[in-house]
């Protein structure tokens, strides 16, 4: 198996960058598509971005397109979520999730997500 487990969260100001790794122990990361959610106090989580197991193709949720970007590094077992251009509303408890025996290609979905970190913690001032 394979456990997700991220790192990087903290404390910031609006308009500061942050960025999140996600790293992973086990030989199946490089062949797995691996996401980012966010759920923010008192609401659902909700999709961020996801990335392929190759990193050819990424998908972004709306309210953080061409402020995010996501990316990976399979020889390391890490990907990160570079947050650039914070708002208070990216306050949230951010997950890495890997792909899982069900994933069917729908990246935003997190149905398909069979591996889950514990999360990491960002807060974002104004």
């Amino acid at each position: 198996q394979v456990q997700p487990v991220e790192s990087g969260g903290g404390l910031v100001q609006a308009g500061d960058s942050l960025r999140l790794s996600c790293s992973a122990i086990g030989p199946t990361f490089r062949t797995r598509a691996l996401a980012w959610f966010r759920r923010a106090p008192g609401k659902d989580r909700v999709f961020v971005a996801a990335i392929s197991w190759n990193g050819h193709s990424s998908y972004y949720g709306d309210s953080v397109k061409g402020r995010f970007t996501i990316s990976r590094d399979n020889a390391k077992n890490t990907a990160y979520l570079q947050m650039n251009s914070l708002k208070p509303e990216d306050t949230a408890v951010y997950y890495c999730a890997l792909e899982g025996s069900g994933f069917s290609s729908n990246y935003e979905g997190d149905g398909g997500y069979d591996y889950w970190g514990q999360g990491t913690h960002v807060t974002v001032s104004s």
